[in-house]
């Protein structure tokens, strides 16, 4: 028989670096799970990942048990990475704070896929070009 869901938990942890402090214990302690558990099967499944923002949805189930699924980091940051940028322009439209070539958008597309509402590789790109140009980042034609 199939447990019984109790809630969905939507959280951005920083991998390989959770610890029961804000958000982690905050959005966990109510729900009565224990915080600790989460944190060293988080941590061990994301060590590869150090230092990274990495989404992850938490189902938590009436008997105080848990399971995680992690998506891949938001697409800012994975443009950030990829262009080596500190952080994106505050008024995107009047200032650019860096370019951004075809393959680089490719790239970033393609390891942002899995979580994209796109049939092709095309249509992510374009998406993660929005993203881009929100950031105040030049994507080359």
């Amino acid at each position: 028989m199939a447990k019984k869901v109790k809630t969905k938990i939507k959280l951005q942890v920083i991998g390989g670096q959770a610890n029961p402090a804000p958000p982690v214990g905050t959005a966990l302690g109510p729900h009565g799970l224990n915080i600790m558990d989460f944190c060293t099967a988080f941590n061990e499944k994301t060590k590869d990942q150090m230092g990274t923002k990495l989404p992850v949805i938490i189902t938590v189930y009436e008997d105080r048990t848990f399971d995680f699924i992690m998506k891949k980091s938001p697409a800012a940051e994975l443009i950030k990475k990829e262009i080596n940028l500190k952080k994106g322009s505050g008024s995107s439209k009047k200032e650019k704070v860096a370019k951004m070539t075809k393959e680089q958008l490719r790239k970033v597309a393609e390891a942002k896929m899995d979580d994209l509402n796109a049939n092709s590789i095309e249509q992510a790109m374009k998406i993660i070009a929005g993203t881009a140009r929100s950031m105040g980042v030049e994507v080359e034609k």
